[in-house]
């Protein structure tokens, strides 16, 4: 009798380790969904950032310094974003 008890309890313990492995599944696809999108913001920044500053240069005549001065405003924004990112993530 004692053995069928345990078998029960067995079974139980593995469907709830069976339902919670899900849940930690798509909290690590949230994590890293999250990861992508913080790192894609800020190189999309620094690559919109560039590519101004170089139309600008282009159009101007200025030599690099358009490209220069855009590509560290859209590092300071990629930045700002990360950080603004990282806020939210924490406070979940």
């Amino acid at each position: 009798m004692a053995n069928h008890h345990d078998d029960d309890a067995l079974a139980r313990r593995i469907a709830a380790a069976r339902e919670a492995e899900p849940s930690r599944r798509d909290g690590r696809k949230r994590e890293e969904s999250q990861g992508w999108s913080v790192a894609l913001e800020f190189v999309g920044a620094m690559l919109v950032g560039g590519f101004l500053g170089w139309v600008i240069d282009r159009w101007a005549g200025t030599g690099p310094w358009g490209m220069i001065m855009l590509l560290l405003l859209g590092f300071a924004t990629g930045l700002r974003s990360v950080l603004r990112q990282q806020k939210k993530i924490d406070g979940e």
